[in-house]
């Protein structure tokens, strides 16, 4: 087993640099091969959103898109990854508009340490969350 970087998965999602997007997809099928899983914190997810939106200017369906292709590859583990399945959902179109606020509630929730609260309208809106009086 191995740990991805959020570099790694960039390079593999965007292809910004064939040689290493290649290497990447080398990787990827040596693992398949052994039956091997790569794991990726959820660390790697916060900050591969963050990248794709900000320096590669995804858009939020973009960005949902690739996350949701990478929990579809076979030999790809993730940390919390029911956690990041649910901050996904409530990251969806009408949803709340921060990404990691998505997932802070969705690994609160996992965790029954609820509710998450938060001086931001927007995540307020959403269950499980409550503004501090």
């Amino acid at each position: 087993m191995g740990a991805l970087d959020t570099n790694v998965l960039v390079r593999w999602l965007v292809v910004d640099d064939a040689g290493q997007a290649e290497a990447v997809a080398s990787m990827f099928d040596e693992y398949l091969r052994d039956r091997a899983r790569l794991f990726v914190p959820v660390t790697v997810v916060l900050e591969l959103e963050w990248v794709l939106r900000a320096c590669y200017g995804f858009d939020k369906a973009s960005v949902l898109a690739a996350l949701d292709a990478l929990l579809g590859v076979e030999e790809i583990e993730f940390q919390h990854e029911s956690a990041v399945e649910v901050a996904l959902w409530h990251y969806r179109p009408g949803g709340a508009p921060d990404f990691a606020d998505c997932v802070h509630l969705a690994l609160v929730s996992e965790s029954a340490r609820g509710p998450l609260l938060s001086f931001d309208r927007r995540t307020a809106k959403l269950d499980g969350v409550r503004r501090p009086s």
